[in-house]
């Protein structure tokens, strides 16, 4: 199969960079944010725009970790690496590499829904303009509409090949 280059690294870089300062000038009065990244190229993402967004915000960052098995229809039970932090009165931004329908996030939101935060944003470094759950991102990278059988890959982990490819 072959793929088409929709983002390089570099470009991925400045994406990364330039939503870190969008999060930080929605929240530039808040005490702290949390980023929770959903496990894979979602979390690998977090890392990056943590570590961008710790250099220029004045607030508290925290990185948490979300993990749900995304093969199953019903998702039972969604674990969240939060070390016992308070989430309560904080900022939330539950973040992912790619918005196709919204399902995973929907299922991702959830547990923060049952806490008092004090906001909850998404951030997605592609939105593909799919959505057949009611989310939406608060933060893209990069807005795509594709057909139903193209196929968006994110690869962050692998400094080879990294990079956002069409399939």
């Amino acid at each position: 199969m072959s793929s088409q280059p929709i983002l390089t690294a570099e470009v991925i870089r400045q994406k990364i960079r330039r939503m870190a300062f969008q999060i930080y000038e929605n929240n530039f009065d808040e005490q702290a944010v949390v980023l929770a990244g959903i496990d894979g190229e979602g979390y690998v993402f977090a890392k990056r725009l943590y570590a961008e967004l710790r250099q220029i915000a004045p607030f508290s960052v925290k990185l948490l970790k979300i993990s749900l098995d995304k093969s199953i229809s019903i998702q039972s039970a969604i674990q969240i690496d939060d070390s016992g932090l308070d989430l309560t009165d904080k900022v939330v931004v539950v973040l992912d590499d790619v918005l196709y329908t919204g399902r995973t996030l929907a299922f991702c939101l959830q547990p923060f829904l049952k806490v008092l935060v004090r906001k909850l944003q998404v951030a997605v470094l592609v939105d593909r303009n799919y959505p057949r759950y009611p989310v939406a991102a608060d933060y893209k990278g990069y807005e795509l509409s594709t057909t139903l059988t193209e196929h968006v890959e994110v690869i962050l982990s692998d400094p080879e090949r990294e990079g956002v490819y069409l399939r």
